[in-house]
């Protein structure tokens, strides 16, 4: 029996973290929405928050390598503690202007990437040092963070109601808190999670080296490629609907924030049951054949049913089977990307997968807000629908999918042992679905 108090300390870490994540996902637009009435202005809010976690994948993954996985989670979570809890306080004091909450969005986003990377690619070593197996502790992964959404959700939309947006992102930054502190005590003697040094002393010729590995590795496998090119149509698509198009829709026709918490925590929910049982019974099953399947039924419908009903039932049940089959997706992705990228290269790797796959999430809050104030929230809802299904369509069209029945889905993955000059999905997973973010090939529905 190993031990399992690291790996149960990150879990944890991670879940308090997105749960608070939940919490700006949802209060930060409504706050934008009730202090300006603008779904272009909340567009523009989601661009800020975005564009930073593309750009700190796009260049992080060999600076978590050096500085250590340890570290950089915790530094992470102290910085965006300090960047969410300085919206309310702020605001509270009558001085915050529209370009300060940008600002803040976008060292928030900037700093929450590479802590969630760094958690992420720890997970293998974590479960090797637990005595499990890679593709229960990747199914436990997306499980607790999936509860944790929903929880997250429903309290956020609570919150919101009663005492208002402020205090949900007073919240949120005590979570960031929180989190630092889980890993800070929890996760002590584990080699992968320390600083990794290095021959060559630290220079850009030696860190465009490290960076060029991971894209290089990333580009070389036809899976890998095909997965970043879907999941991030899929994220952008999805970014416009939780910070845009949901907050709209819910202020016009549900009732309010109370509604955007229990559509979201129904996502969640079915997102943790289909994890769940993915991870009971999932291996007896094509990967190929459960993926395709669920990939179609996950995100695209609810746009559909938004776009055509008025009334928060159906689209609650559309939301709770949409993350049903959400949940099975990343389990799938996470142990795909495990087992293809060795622990040398797997924050490198894992940067180049966030980067590709959350590569459109600017662009879609901000597309989602120009097309609210353009055709109208339905002209809106029915296009980024229509870009989410033929995404989804991509594993029944491109032969490089077929091959995801050729990686054995139940071996754990040894890491290779570590080399001198340093070795996610998701700075969020990287390879995941988001769901709903910002991270985590976070394709995370």
């Amino acid at each position: 029996m190993g031990n399992r108090t690291p790996l149960a300390a990150t879990l944890a870490a991670n879940s308090v973290s997105t749960a608070g994540t939940s919490l700006t996902l949802i209060g930060v637009p409504w706050f934008v929405l009730e202090t300006t009435g603008s779904a272009g202005r909340a567009g523009f809010v989601a661009f800020c928050a975005t564009l930073p976690i593309v750009v700190a994948a796009l260049i992080g993954g060999p600076v978590i390598d050096r500085i250590g996985r340890r570290r950089v989670a915790i530094a992470s979570d102290a910085v965006c503690a300090s960047a969410i809890a300085a919206i309310p306080l702020l605001h509270f004091a009558g001085v915050l202007d529209f370009w300060m909450l940008c600002v803040l969005m976008a060292v928030n986003g900037f700093a929450h990437t590479p802590g969630n990377t760094a958690r992420y690619v720890l997970i293998p070593d974590l479960a090797e040092h637990a005595g499990t197996t890679l593709p229960r502790a990747a199914s436990l992964f997306d499980a607790v963070s999936r509860g944790a959404r929903m929880v997250g959700a429903a309290l956020a939309g609570v919150l919101i109601a009663f005492a208002g947006a402020e205090t949900a992102l007073l919240l949120d930054a005590a979570t960031f808190a929180l989190s630092a502190l889980l890993i800070a005590a929890g996760v002590r003697g584990i080699r992968a999670a320390e600083p990794r040094k290095a021959e060559a002393p630290v220079s850009l010729r030696v860190y465009g080296s490290e960076l060029r590995e991971g894209y290089t590795h990333l580009l070389g496998n036809r899976l890998l490629l095909a997965i970043v090119v879907m999941v991030m149509f899929m994220n952008g698509t999805d970014q416009g609907w939780y910070a845009v198009l949901l907050p709209v829709h819910a202020e016009a026709e549900l009732g309010g924030a109370t509604a955007i918490g229990l559509l979201t925590a129904m996502f969640g929910a079915g997102g943790l049951v289909g994890a769940l049982l993915y991870g009971a019974v999932g291996h007896r099953f094509s990967r190929r054949t459960v993926f395709t399947v669920c990939v179609i039924l996950c995100g695209a419908p609810r746009f559909l049913v938004a776009a055509v009903t008025g009334t928060t039932l159906p689209l609650a049940v559309t939301m709770l089977l949409g993350g049903i089959a959400g949940g099975v997706l990343n389990p799938i992705l996470t142990t795909v990307v495990y087992e293809q990228v060795p622990d040398r290269l797997r924050s490198r790797v894992s940067g180049a997968l966030t980067a590709g796959c959350e590569f459109a999430m600017p662009l879609g809050g901000l597309a989602a807000g120009l097309l609210v104030e353009g055709v109208g929230a339905t002209g809106a809802l029915l296009a980024l629908g229509g870009v989410y299904f033929l995404a989804t369509l991509s594993p029944l069209v491109f032969p490089s999918w077929r091959t995801l029945d050729d990686v054995p889905g139940a071996e754990p993955v040894r890491p290779a042992p570590p080399v001198q000059l340093s070795p996610p999905v998701e700075s969020v997973p990287s390879a995941q679905v988001s769901s709903p973010a910002p991270s985590r090939p976070t394709p995370g529905p």
